[in-house]
């Protein structure tokens, strides 16, 4: 979910003045784009960006992280409100799946590309192996 958000940014209008740590001001009113994307692989955030470490999330490394830096299903009053649904039938699809199987991406078709539209999704789909894990019916 930081390395291929669903969503790749959120537009929001701001109810109030924001001021900015350089001292500039987003006025109340104006549309502010939030990139999801941007903010997942900013490396001032995630050291690495590109890397999948899900270490990154233990409890002694996520100290002193602000929770706005990772939001797979924006954040605030407006946040996706199947988000906990999500979350629990990925959970239950990935576990089921690696119990029986193992996965492999099939090498014989090119690498997946993003395609970034209101949802972010690989341009030719993203071609897995699944290979029973041996003694599993």
């Amino acid at each position: 979910l930081r390395l291929h958000p669903p969503v790749s940014a959120v537009s929001r209008c701001c109810t109030e003045d924001v001021p900015l740590r350089d001292g500039r001001v987003i006025p109340k009113g104006v549309i502010c784009l939030m990139s999801i994307y941007g903010t997942h692989h900013n490396p001032d955030l995630w050291p690495e960006p590109e890397v999948f470490n899900p270490l990154r999330f233990s409890p002694e490394n996520s100290k002193g992280r602000s929770p706005s830096s990772f939001i797979p299903f924006s954040a605030g009053p407006r946040n996706c409100i199947g988000q906990s649904f999500a979350m629990a039938e990925m959970k239950v699809v990935v576990a089921l799946t690696l119990s029986r199987f193992v996965l492999r991406r099939d090498t014989a078709r090119p690498p997946p590309r993003r395609k970034p539209e209101l949802i972010l999704r690989a341009e030719d789909g993203l071609w897995l192996l699944l290979e029973p894990l041996p003694g599993v019916a």
